[in-house]
């Protein structure tokens, strides 16, 4: 049984509404009927570990992608030095996790820039 905070008796209706994100879901429940279906038949408590799930999947995806970063990092001197020096201020915990993002920032931009500079193809 999931232990927790109790519900209150309104059925959530002083939960946030985004309409975007409801039509989203709406045109996804319309699309897969079945899907929707097995969904509603899911245990609150089924329903609870499957998003605990996601979430460590979520986190476990994040952190291949930190260290694949921290690996090329740590593959160049050159450039690993260079993000010490930007994180040389920070306290030692805190280092390696800003090393990654600010890397992965920069390598979003790099792909941004690319996919950006190179034409469109024609169908």
């Amino acid at each position: 049984m999931i232990k927790g905070k109790p519900q209150p008796e309104n059925n959530g209706s002083d939960v946030r509404q985004n309409p975007e994100i409801n039509a989203k879901i709406d045109a996804y429940i319309q699309a897969n009927p079945k899907r929707w279906e097995y969904i509603q038949g899911l245990t609150p408590e089924r329903m609870a570990r499957t998003i605990v799930l996601q979430d460590i999947q979520k986190q476990e995806r994040t952190e291949r992608m930190r260290n694949s970063v921290l690996k090329k990092i740590e593959e160049d001197p050159e450039v690993k030095q260079a993000y010490q020096t930007l994180v040389k201020n920070l306290p030692e915990d805190q280092r390696q996790k800003v090393i990654a993002t600010l890397a992965l920032s920069a390598q979003r931009a790099q792909q941004r820039g690319q996919a950006q500079s190179q034409p469109a193809q024609q169908v």
